[in-house]
């Protein structure tokens, strides 16, 4: 009996603290950008994605994509590499970021590392889009996400549902191209294949997908942290819900800034900075600068629903990839059984190409290896070639030039070409 106390007291204060770090990210503390100049951030650590990339010499439009249900998301249009201006391949490529992450995480690594620059610099036109619930998605033809509880009534489902087919609907027509190709980041590759299962019209309207660490089933997620924290938000979401809680670790809550804050001096980068990567992932000693440390928590964690954390809580229990269960009885209501449906992968028929690291503790190699057994058009299914690869990796690792992009490279030459109309007097380099 003793000992059963002590574990039920050791669940009570884990759990206490749990919810008590996931307050410190909800109490309002932004900085301003003069504050944070003052305090010598980084500036790529609090600059929005157009001044950042202007900054490093790029050119980038914003764009506003109204979903069908009214939220308003923050498109940016990567026009131009800084060394090649003029170049361009068709067709345009959409780029979607994963969970608590936005557009910026793709230029964290900065501009010899990061894959939207990367990508850029090799004529690719890029879109880099966002979902709601960011800080680039917190907008909503008639909801306010400050008053309106109803603004985050939603998790990947809706995001797949509508973000992700209204921006690829928004390229189309701004770009006149009759597909994208479409790259995703975890929840950015699992949102698409949501589309494909409800929307299998919007799928054809894709000519690849190239799937980094793609995020369906967690069954097998070793990340304790991560389990912890997805199935906790899952148990009291409802408590959450009843107290006006519905939005999670946005971007400027009290602990985001204190994170930002310790992460801009170097004695902190190594000692905690770099170790809260290896705890929410693995370790991977030296795979992140440290100036790539200091600038990713200006941007990360960027905010999103307690719906969505609860979903991931689901996920790690299910044997399948499962729209958002509502619980027996909204399940009737909304999808007519009492158990929550799975997405139909059968429908995803784009061809598919798939990259992910052996030491990902968030999306296990197993669970990846059985997302790519459950897709109809698998052309590749590839780890990269670095036994130490991790999850976030993909977003901050000094390495992707080396170890990514050759293969994004390959993937993509087999479904663009050049247009010629734009192309600049520079050689084009041969992507095969």
């Amino acid at each position: 009996m003793a000992l059963r106390a002590q574990v039920v007291s050791k669940i009570i204060w884990g759990t206490s603290l749990l919810l008590l770090a996931a307050a410190l990210f909800l109490l309002p503390a932004e900085l301003s950008n003069d504050a944070k100049s003052y305090l010598q951030y980084p500036k790529d650590s609090y600059l929005n994605f157009t001044t950042r990339t202007t900054k490093h010499g790029y050119i980038t439009e914003e764009h506003t994509v109204t979903t069908e249900d009214g939220y308003l998301l923050t498109v940016f249009h990567l026009r131009s590499g800084k060394k090649h201006p003029g170049a361009v391949r068709r067709p345009p490529v959409v780029m979607m970021h994963g969970l608590l992450m936005s557009s910026d995480t793709w230029l964290d690594a900065g501009p010899d590392a990061a894959l939207a620059y990367l990508l850029a610099d090799a004529y690719f036109d890029l879109w880099l889009g966002n979902v709601r619930g960011n800080y680039y998605g917190r907008r909503h033809t008639k909801l306010d996400p400050q008053k309106d509880s109803e603004f985050w009534d939603f998790s990947t489902d809706e995001m797949g549902l509508y973000d992700v087919p209204a921006t690829i609907d928004y390229v189309l027509n701004k770009t006149g191209a009759d597909q994208v190709n479409y790259i995703g980041f975890s929840q950015g590759a699992g949102a698409f294949l949501i589309m494909c299962s409800e929307r299998p019209d919007h799928c054809g309207k894709a000519r690849s997908l190239i799937a980094l660490a793609p995020a369906t089933r967690l069954k097998y997620t070793k990340s304790l942290l991560v389990k912890l924290t997805v199935s906790q938000l899952k148990a009291y979401e409802s408590a959450l819900s009843a107290i006006g809680i519905k939005e999670v670790f946005s971007r400027g809550g009290f602990g985001q800034e204190i994170l930002s804050f310790l992460c801009k001096y170097s004695i902190f980068t190594n000692v905690v900075c770099e170790k809260v990567i290896a705890i929410v992932d693995s370790d991977h000693a030296g795979s992140i600068k440290p100036k790539t440390l200091r600038v990713l928590y200006g941007h990360f964690p960027a905010g999103t629903s307690v719906r969505t954390m609860a979903r991931y809580g689901q996920a790690l229990l299910s044997e399948g990839y499962r729209k958002y269960d509502h619980g027996e009885t909204n399940n009737m209501k909304v999808y007519g059984t009492p158990t929550a449906p799975f997405h139909n992968l059968s429908a995803a028929h784009v061809p598919t190409y798939i990259l992910h690291g052996n030491n990902d503790r968030l999306v296990d190699p197993a669970d990846v290896r059985w997302l790519a057994d459950s897709l109809p058009h698998v052309l590749e299914r590839a780890e990269v070639e670095d036994p130490m690869w991790n999850h976030l990796d993909f977003m901050y690792s000094q390495h992707i030039r080396k170890l990514v992009l050759p293969k994004v490279l390959q993937y993509l030459a087999k479904y663009c070409e050049v247009d010629l109309a734009k192309q600049s007097k520079r050689t084009m380099p041969n992507l095969h």
